[in-house]
Parts: structure tokens; sequence; C-alpha cells
């Protein structure tokens, strides 16, 4: 082993490296140098001894920084000796005179497969197809190669946690965010904790701890504070638009996904649930004239206007100007937008109907950290859509801009808020507003 290596390695770093173990894991903090040593152990027995070793990270993002990674490594150490000489460098691969090579790819099963060699999956709770993988590239094992496998916790439903918790003949090695300071790691400890906002988030990302919910991003019981018989999936019978400040969210699908319209009223500090309509496969006329039925009633409208939702927000603006407001989603608009509908739920702003649909859509968003430490909200695509519900209601939420700040909470699901207008004056309105409800 190269002892140089100890000048640039704090001692849990060097721990990992130093540990010849057939099979070890990680289970290692955000930011804390993981695959800094990963990348020094690669290169130490490659400059040790001739071999292959294949890097398989969670992106291709991630498997080049790793290589950068191998790269500053190898340039230090060839200096410090001058035996090894690198002598071919490319985004993907370094060759050692040797005839060692590292490798460093995005994971996928059929680049593990058959692979004579070290084997480092990086970030493994963040694999795609994680248990391919795994059993692509186990039999190296059994011929004498070394397999290492890192990772910061991604809830408890993947290969890494299973084999963390239940693994046999595995050489362990824990470093949360506490443990890295405490062996010299440079770091504001509670700076860093209020810069995130999901205490589930710091538990898993910085204490290394596996929570059971942590991907649901609304869990059931905080679904069940918020819904209320007196919010309702249609308009009520005498609700009359044009007397209330109303809300429209609306995200757009055609084929496979579902285009739903989500009516939000406000009262006080509360927004209510007045009208989801579902849709799904409607032709893009059908859902326009539902759409126009509302835009003239509302204060505003955020509208889904990723791909085919872009023509179908220009002709809204065209014909009810700036209340109408186009949302393209990018992960940082989703996140932003999951967001502001949580606090809404956590403070009990919102009353949602009791519905099973509304319920699974609301809670099937998955909130996923990705190597990088950005959060990307996301979910399943059923043919039940593609959590379409939510995304309305977010967007909807959204269009009303309301402060967030914590209120007390009294129940007033009993309260009555729909007062039928006069007859006369009823009858009137209905009139001028040519039916619409």
């Amino acid at each position: 082993m190269l002892k140089n290596n100890q000048l640039i390695l704090h001692p849990y770093q060097r721990k990992w490296v130093n540990d010849t173990s057939p099979v070890k894991m990680w289970l290692a903090a955000r930011q804390i140098g993981k695959s800094f040593a990963v990348a020094m152990e690669a290169v130490v027995e490659a400059l040790e001894n001739k071999c292959n070793t294949l890097i398989l990270s969670s992106s291709e993002r991630q498997s080049n920084e790793v290589m950068q990674k191998v790269l500053s490594h190898t340039r230090v150490l060839c200096a410090i000796n001058r035996k090894a000489i690198l002598t071919r460098e490319t985004k993907e691969e370094v060759v050692f005179s040797n005839g060692s090579r590292i490798i460093s790819l995005p994971a996928n099963p059929d680049t593990a497969r058959g692979f004579a060699g070290n084997v480092f999956l990086d970030e493994f709770a963040f694999h795609r197809d994680d248990e391919a993988i795994w059993a692509a590239m186990y039999p190296a094992v059994t011929r004498g190669y070394k397999i290492r496998v890192t990772s910061t916790p991604n809830g408890n439903k993947n290969l890494f946690a299973l084999m963390w918790h239940k693994g046999e003949g595995i050489s362990r090695h824990k470093t949360d965010i506490y443990d890295a300071k405490t062996d010299g790691f440079d770091v504001d400890i509670d700076a860093l904790r209020q810069g995130i906002y999901d205490p589930d988030a710091w538990a898993q990302e910085y204490e290394c701890r596996f929570i059971d919910d942590a991907t649901a991003y609304i869990p059931y019981e905080m679904i069940a504070s918020c819904e209320d018989a007196g919010a309702t999936m249609e308009l009520p019978q005498r609700f009359l638009l044009s007397d209330k400040e109303l809300y429209l969210g609306m995200d757009i699908g055609r084929i496979h996904d579902l285009s739903v319209i989500w009516i939000w009223e406000r009262i006080g500090d509360v927004l209510w649930t007045r009208a989801v309509y579902v849709m799904r496969k409607a032709p893009f006329s059908l859902q326009q004239d539902k759409l126009y039925g509302f835009l003239p009633y509302v204060r505003r409208a955020c509208i889904d206007a990723s791909g085919i939702g872009m023509q179908f927000v220009e002709d809204a603006k065209k014909r009810y100007g700036e209340k109408v407001e186009g949302v393209t989603f990018t992960r940082e608009i989703k996140e932003d937008l999951g967001v502001k509908l949580k606090r809404m739920m956590e403070d009990k702003r919102l009353r949602i109907p009791v519905d099973r649909a509304i319920r699974d859509d609301l809670h099937a968003v998955r909130k996923y950290v990705t190597p990088a430490g950005n959060v990307r909200l996301d979910a399943d695509r059923t043919d039940a859509g593609h959590a379409d519900r939510f995304w309305a209601a977010a967007l909807g939420v959204s269009a009303t801009s309301v402060q967030i700040a914590p209120i007390n909470y009294i129940p007033v699901s009993s309260r009555s808020f729909f007062v039928p207008a006069p007859e006369t004056a009823y009858r009137e309105r209905y009139t001028r507003n040519r039916g619409a409800w």
C-alpha cells in the first residue's frame, strides 16, 4: 500500500482504503469525500498490482466526476512513484504502463456482466436495476476479485439497504456527518442542517439513517389530516362562480397521462377544493371547453405548459390574458410546486375531498435525492396516471400565492359555505353566465 495517501485522507477515508476485504460496504453521509476515497483505492490498487477495475456510478455525470478524481490521484501518485506511467487517458478509461486499467461508467447490468476485475459500485442505493447489476457482477468475487459498495441511504426498498442490514461476509464501514467532523472534516453542521428543510432528508443524507417512508413526499397521515367532507369533487348545486375567490391548476395529458383541472376556493386562510375534473384521453377541444368554462371566473390559473401544453397555454393567454400563467415543468419548478403544496398541508390550510384516487395520487409522488444532492419529485407512471391530480393541485396552490405561515387550526368541516342566493338573483346570474356552475 502506498503510504503517501495518508497525507491527503481523513482517518475514516484511510480506514476504507486500507481495508482489503474481498467484499466491503461503506454507508456514508453526503459530501464527506466518499468518491474521493473510492477513486484513491482504485488508483492505489492499479499501481501496485496489474488489474482491471470497473467503477459503476448512478449516472453519466457522476461517473465523469469519479473519473476526474481518478485522474487527479493518478497524476499525483505517478509523480511520487516514477515507475508508474499513465499510457492512455479518456473520459471513461485510464491505462497504466503495468497493464492496469480503470474504467468509470454509468451503472448498467450489461456493463458489469462478464467483466473480469475489481468492481466498485458508487452510490449503489441510487442505481436502477440494482439487483440485476449485482447478479451480473457478483461472480467476480469467486474469481478472486474485489467488490466495493458505497452509498448514502435511499430508503429501505433497495438492495443496498438489504445488504447493509442482512448481508453476510461483508466488511462494513459507516461514517455519518458527526463521525466525519470528529475525524477532521471541516464542516459547520448547524449551518448545514439549517439548509435542509426536510428532517427526513437530513436524517437520511447526513445521519445515515434508513427512513421507512423517506421517499414518500406526502405521507398518508398528512393527507388524512386535510381530508374534509366539505371539500367537493364537483361544484355544489347553486355554487355561484362569480361570487367566489377561485384559483385553478391544470395538468395536461393526452394519451398515457390524465388531464386534471383542480379548482380551489380561498376562504380566509384556507383553500377548499371545489372541483376536481379528470379527463382521460380527451380531445384537446373537449379539454379546452372545460377549461374555458372556468377561466372567466378564476382570479389566476397556472397551467402545465410542458410539451403538448405549450400551445394550449398560448391559446388560453390570448383569450384570457395575464390571469393565465404557463408553467413548464423542470426539476426545480416541480420541487418548488411540491414544497408549496406540502407546506400548506402541514399547516392544515388545505381541504381536500375524501377520495381514494386523490389520496393515492398525493401519496404516489416520491422524493428522490440524487447523488449530487438535488431533490427530485416524481412518480411511477401507472394505469391510474402519473400523479396528475397531485400536480394539478400543486399548480392551483401556486396560483393562489398564499402567504405561508402557521395558523391555529379550528375544525370547520361542519360549517356551511354554500348560502343560496335569493331565487331572483340566482336566476339572473344563471342567465348572465349562461348556466356556468
